[in-house]
């Protein structure tokens, strides 16, 4: 299964979050660009870019709320300069690190904004409950200060987990049991407030986002090994979806009509990519109804 390459010119796009069109149509991709604070919609059938809201700081994730606006995890920002990453760096453009709210009309505000360490990845419950990581800014230390929060559908927070080195990528399975990429691995949070190992080192190296099928499989942004790796509930590694080339894989979500097309972000060079008629859907998209 061959990776088509759907947008270019994105600087560091993480987060991907698929909006199906109320009216049937084709559906449009979202994702953050980290290195600009923006948030930008990708039209999949043509390659168009069009910037929904800047930021500011370090956008990292979207997730679609009903009201056709979005929530978006704030990293709070990266100074690329001192990546080396790209010969004409974008500015440093710090923000306080939290979540934040982009309006209809691109408007943004903060939905929480207080004590929090670097927001990564959030995932929408059946129940609207969203789930975030907040793990701390990168590199990491070598304190396990990392915690999973929740968010309520009135907007107040709660922390739910704790004592993390790095959690990553978020995702619920199809009976809402969270998982979270932590450090070179993937977790079960238990419904018991215990957790489990489903991996404690992905091959390939280490992952980033992931998303889930109907059939529980996770689908893991493998970053450096530059594709998506495909691992069975128990943790079994089935598939590696690569992305021809080098690159950084951040994250990934299915989308499409029929929720068959698995899109991911490549961070380098700065793509969006996709793989079309997988055998299984992915989990449908929950838009959150809070404020």
């Amino acid at each position: 299964m061959n990776a088509e390459v759907v947008a270019t010119g994105i600087r560091f796009p993480e987060g991907p979050a698929w909006c199906p069109d109320p009216a049937g149509g084709a559906g449009t991709l979202v994702v953050t660009s980290v290195a600009d604070g923006t948030l930008e919609r990708v039209d999949v059938t043509d390659g168009r870019v069009e910037r929904i809201a800047s930021l500011g700081g370090g956008a990292n994730a979207a997730a679609a709320c009903r009201d056709g606006g979005f929530l978006v995890t704030q990293n709070g920002g990266i100074d690329f300069a001192s990546t080396h990453l790209y010969e004409d760096p974008p500015p440093f453009r710090p923000v306080t690190p939290g979540i934040q709210r982009v309006a209809p009309d691109g408007t943004v505000t903060y939905l929480l904004d207080d004590g929090f360490r670097a927001p990564n990845d959030l995932v929408v419950a059946d129940d609207d409950t969203v789930w975030f990581t907040d793990p701390p800014p990168y590199p990491p230390p070598t304190d396990p200060v990392g915690r999973v929060h929740t968010i309520r559908r009135d907007g107040t927070s709660a922390v739910v987990a704790t004592g993390f080195l790095y959690c990553n990528g978020i995702a619920l399975e199809p009976d809402g049991t969270t998982v979270v990429v932590e450090a070179r691995g993937l977790l079960r949070l238990t419904p018991d407030g215990g957790r489990e190992w489903i991996v404690e080192r992905l091959a390939g190296g280490d992952g980033d986002g992931l998303c889930v099928d109907e059939e529980g499989r996770f689908y893991v942004a493998n970053t450096a090994a530059h594709g998506v790796r495909v691992l069975e509930p128990d943790g079994t590694d089935v598939e590696f979806l690569g992305i021809p080339g080098t690159g950084v894989t951040t994250n990934c979500c299915f989308g499409g009509a029929d929720r068959r097309t698995l899109f991911a972000t490549d961070g380098l060079p700065g793509h969006v990519v996709a793989w079309e008629g997988l055998p299984t859907p992915g989990l449908p998209v929950r838009p959150w109804s809070g404020p």
